[in-house]
């Protein structure tokens, strides 16, 4: 005897709306279902370092896929709500190997290196444009170029006469390369001055405070320019100083903390130049500068986390949300040093980020 089952397929206008219910039920149903882990990895307790053998030889093991490591300061940034993101390996990397950067009657070649490695350059440099090398003290970071008048290439570089038309200003250039603001960074600044007639007999105190003009700002411009060129083309160069090593090395911008919790930036700057780095920081950051005030020291900010910016899960119904003024930055000269606060408004009643704001912009200063 034969059997035949027999399936009946119902009509797509019979399942569409049970099933769209369902669809509905379980939709909302799956999203309290799912557990928010996020309390896990913020809580989560550090591990236990990994204990070698006292016969192994540490120098001939290393990390197959070394792993960054995460400064006190920035733990300061995982709470609830506001995971950190993975740390970027490309942050102690320039966009572009060779800037040129003025701040307030200031002007510089920032350049992507350790000053160790550009020491040797920028002597070659002097050397080859004819300046020479009268002088020089690597632990201050000067070098100090023979008279310029006396030498045809150098006169040329400085746009000075081929010939000589009566008396003229004796001229020398100095160089001062410095380790710069961010890290793995070298500020290199050159300048002319005028000496006496018999010559400088000895280094000339570099003036951190000296007026220049506008004339000799562009006049530094383009020895700069000149010099960006020539180290361009001696990338492939290994040569290093180890009397360049002497170089002040403590950084210029340093974060205090307090139990891991970030209480403020601390720069070792003039106030303009602290005032241009936290603004080429906080754009940097993509932090929203609401308003601000040079001559009082203020940055009034959006300082919620990107999730509490967010419009939500409709967020193709409404239009992104209105920056909100949460947070001052402040800065304030205290001694030698600016120091940069935070602080939130008195009328927000979101999560105090004062910390979280300072970790951030400290990634993006330093």
């Amino acid at each position: 005897m034969a059997f035949m089952l027999r399936t009946e397929v119902p009509t797509p206008g019979r399942l569409t709306g049970p099933l769209v219910g369902l669809m509905f039920v379980l939709t909302a149903a799956g999203c309290g279902l799912i557990e928010d882990r996020t309390d896990r990895y913020v809580n989560a307790p550090e591990g236990t370092p990994i204990e070698l053998p006292g016969s192994a030889e540490e120098s001939r093991l290393n990390q197959r896929m070394p792993i960054r490591t995460i400064s006190a300061a920035d733990s300061g940034r995982m709470y609830t709500g506001d995971l950190p993101e993975p740390p970027d390996m490309t942050s102690d990397i320039l966009q572009e190997n060779y800037v040129i950067e003025a701040v307030d009657g200031e002007i510089w070649l920032l350049v992507n290196d350790v000053p160790g490695r550009l020491w040797p350059a920028v002597t070659a440099y002097m050397n080859q444009q004819g300046l020479g090398v009268a002088y020089e003290n690597p632990q201050l970071g000067l070098l100090q170029s023979e008279l310029v008048n006396y030498s045809r290439r150098a006169r040329s570089l400085l746009s000075l006469p081929g010939t000589p038309d009566g008396e003229e200003p004796a001229l020398a250039v100095q160089a001062k390369v410095a380790p710069g603001v961010r890290r793995k960074t070298t500020e290199i600044q050159l300048r002319t001055f005028e000496v006496g007639a018999g010559g400088a007999d000895q280094l000339v105190a570099w003036n951190e405070n000296a007026q220049r003009t506008t004339p000799q700002l562009i006049f530094s411009r383009q020895l700069l320019t000149d010099l960006s060129t020539f180290l361009k083309g001696r990338e492939d160069s290994k040569s290093y100083s180890r009397a360049a090593l002497a170089m002040p090395g403590e950084p210029l911008v340093r974060l205090v903390s307090d139990n891991d919790v970030a209480q403020r930036i601390e720069m070792r700057l003039d106030y303009g130049r602290s005032w241009g780095e936290v603004s080429r920081a906080l754009e940097e950051a993509g932090i929203t500068v609401i308003d601000l005030n040079r001559e009082e020291g203020y940055f009034f900010v959006d300082g919620r986390s990107e999730s509490d910016r967010e419009p939500g899960y409709f967020s193709w119904f409404s239009d992104a949300s209105e920056p909100v003024h949460t947070h001052d930055l402040t800065l304030e000269q205290q001694g030698e040093r600016i120091v940069v606060a935070a602080f939130p408004t008195d009328d927000y009643r979101g999560d105090d980020r004062s910390a979280a704001l300072l970790s951030n912009l400290f990634e993006y200063l330093y």
